[in-house]
């Protein structure tokens, strides 16, 4: 099983920015947490970040092409607002399963609405990097 862990804008200051919200855990201590829970499943992955909305979208697609078969997203501040990756996501058909680091459903008025989780078969929020261990998990034992 081969799966992709996309990051979209900002995650890659997590420890920096807004530590009340995201904690003082770093991006490379999600990334180290993440690749160890791929060899914990015995499982190929990638871990992909951007700032750049359509870098997102040419990853998304270029995992229909290269035997990819599920997408971690955590699509940040481009969840609310990415009408592409939605297309994106919906034109590979890949399993995808969104998470957050927070819980946005008691955040702001405008991180109400998640676009790219209209195409995803699971949310996951709120649960900090444990998270993206749930979502790999879940990708594991639903799809392989």
């Amino acid at each position: 099983m081969k799966l992709l862990v996309i990051n979209g804008p900002n995650l890659n200051m997590l420890g920096i920015r807004e530590k009340n919200i995201y904690g003082a855990e770093t991006y490379e201590d999600l990334k180290h947490l993440i690749e160890k829970t791929f060899a914990e499943k015995g499982i190929e992955g990638e871990i992909y970040q951007s700032n750049h909305e359509g870098d997102l979208v040419d990853r998304i697609q270029q995992a229909y092409f290269d035997g990819t078969n599920g997408i971690v997203i955590n699509p940040a501040a481009y969840t609310h607002t990415s009408v592409a990756i939605l297309d994106a996501l919906k034109a590979v058909m890949l399993p995808a399963v969104e998470v957050h680091i927070s819980d946005v459903k008691e955040r702001e008025d405008f991180r109400q609405i998640s676009y790219a989780g209209k195409a995803c078969v699971k949310t996951i929020m709120g649960k900090g990097f444990q998270g993206y261990v749930e979502a790999i998990e879940y990708l594991v034992e639903h799809y392989k």
